[in-house]
């Protein structure tokens, strides 16, 4: 529930109907005609900055309570001493430990009897209380646009898991598309301006040979994941083999093996800052995008790889650009002789460009 839609349910919680004398429990009601016309940043900075609140408050303690009425600063009280920690943590500013230390300071010295007294909550200094006390009595402008960007993102969002914001996705360079079959493992190194700077597939010669053993998956991935360039995203195939069919049992054990451990490999500063740098796409939703779906199966690209692969030699704009002195060594390699053993390294481009258009240049 969003803190736009919590927040009237939540002045009506306590023991007894929170009442705003101007008619009406909504937060609206509440602003002055200052509130209306300028924006919380401006009421802030006019109120602490202004000759006339300079020469009247002596201290921020002090003009805090005169940046609020009465019916105001009776809201924001409410609302810090009856939410739980829960509740609280859905109010952007007050995640993590200030919303657990709103909640033990009510518990070792009670209410809070007037807004200076947050100023005496560990991590509250008093820019930050002003900005929670505006967020309060007024989350729909920015609680708004937080769904806006929601309602943005999740269209693009929906094929690739875990969820990223999509700030970061907008600030990328460039990232490693990876695709990885019974015997091979390829990988796309595609820049934004969809450029190919790197584009090969490895042999994985001990795969799915006699007794399955993680040991030797661990040393195939390694090194092969030794060779991948560097990027600020790794997007990994997922295939849609169900784990509930038997008879495909050791492919998707296979399959499933190397996801993980791929993952685990390209994945190495996720404990330091807890972003995810490895991302799944369906291998579908790449057929989808290029036409390639037959029902649930997935015809070849080949062809339109190939494709890809003249235009950045004859187009001025092509979809796709190649390094000049590699585009006859990529186009020797799909030739009719050899096109058997490169699936895994064309679905690797058609993944990177799939991404790329799919939720970076909103082209869906």
């Amino acid at each position: 529930m969003s803190f736009s839609a919590w927040l009237p349910s939540l002045l009506r919680r306590g023991r007894y109907f929170f009442h705003v004398p101007l008619g009406s429990c909504q937060l609206q009601p509440l602003h002055h005609s200052w509130c209306q016309k300028k924006s919380t940043s401006a009421v802030q900075q006019n109120c602490v900055n202004s000759p006339t609140t300079n020469q009247t408050f002596k201290t921020p303690e002090d003009a805090l309570s005169n940046l609020y009425s009465s019916e105001q600063q009776a809201v924001i009280l409410q609302v810090l001493n009856t939410a739980s920690e829960r509740e609280l943590s859905t109010i952007k500013l007050l995640r993590g430990r200030k919303s657990v230390s709103i909640v033990k300071h009510r518990e070792k010295y009670g209410p809070f009897q007037n807004l200076q007294s947050l100023l005496n909550v560990p991590l509250f200094q008093y820019k930050t209380t002003v900005k929670v006390c505006n967020f309060i009595l007024n989350p729909s402008e920015k609680g708004d646009r937080r769904e806006r960007k929601i309602q943005d993102t999740r269209p693009a969002m929906r094929f690739i898991k875990p969820e990223i914001e999509r700030e970061r996705l907008e600030t990328l360079d460039s990232i490693v598309s990876v695709v990885f079959g019974t015997r091979k493992i390829a990988w796309a190194h595609v820049d934004r301006n969809l450029a190919v700077h790197d584009w090969q597939q490895e042999e994985c010669g001990r795969f799915m040979k006699g007794t399955y053993m993680p040991a030797v998956y661990l040393e195939e991935i390694s090194s092969v994941v030794s060779k991948i360039p560097e990027a600020d995203l790794y997007i990994l195939e997922k295939n849609g083999l169900s784990a509930q069919n038997t008879n495909l049992f050791p492919i998707t054990l296979h399959l499933r093996t190397v996801e993980a451990m791929l993952y685990a490999l390209l994945q190495e500063t996720f404990m330091q800052d807890g972003q995810h740098k490895v991302l799944s796409m369906a291998r579908s939703t790449v057929g989808k995008h290029f036409g390639l779906m037959v029902g649930d199966s997935r015809t070849s690209g080949m062809d339109l790889v190939k494709q890809f692969l003249l235009q950045s030699v004859t187009q001025e704009q092509p979809r796709l650009s190649f390094p000049r002195n590699k585009v006859v060594c990529y186009r020797n390699l799909f030739s009719s002789v050899t096109q058997n053993r490169v699936e895994e390294m064309c679905d690797s481009l058609l993944q990177a460009l799939a991404f790329y258009e799919l939720l970076l240049n909103n082209t869906t």
